[in-house]
């Protein structure tokens, strides 16, 4: 088992996580883990508030929810997409779980979709993408 740790702690890159999500009590817990996983991680509570985030912090991942007072996620991705680039994972975390709802988020601009409450290894897969993607533009690597 120490072997496998060591392993993982090489290729280990933290990420800049932004939480944007309205209920304050599932995001403050989904940053304490991510944190807690050696992230850095910032939390909006609404859709003006995670624009403004986005902009100073200039996340990797932006974990957005859809149902979002002042701008909705949908809002808040093409934002963010328009400021980072295709360089930012925009990953839609929502209530809704069909397939239709998932597939208008990708379609939408979103890189993945999340049903709440989040499934962690779904998140924790959605990460590993995004941190083997930054390990490779900071070894210089093209994909």
């Amino acid at each position: 088992m120490h072997s496998e740790q060591s392993t993982s702690d090489q290729t280990h890159v933290p990420l800049r996580v932004l939480i944007a999500d309205d209920n304050e009590d599932a995001a403050d817990m989904l940053a304490m883990i991510l944190d807690s996983k050696g992230h850095e991680v910032r939390v909006a509570h609404d859709g003006l508030e995670a624009v403004s985030s986005a902009e100073a912090f200039a996340p990797d991942v932006a974990l957005l929810d859809i149902g979002m007072p002042e701008l909705d996620g949908h809002q808040v991705a093409e934002k963010i997409r328009k400021m980072a680039g295709s360089s930012v994972m925009l990953v839609a975390v929502t209530g809704w779980s069909e397939p239709g709802v998932a597939h208008s988020q990708t379609y939408a601009g979103f890189d993945h979709h999340l049903v709440k409450p989040i499934d962690l290894e779904r998140l924790t897969a959605c990460l590993s993408e995004q941190q083997k993607q930054k390990l490779e533009r900071l070894r210089g690597v093209t994909a």
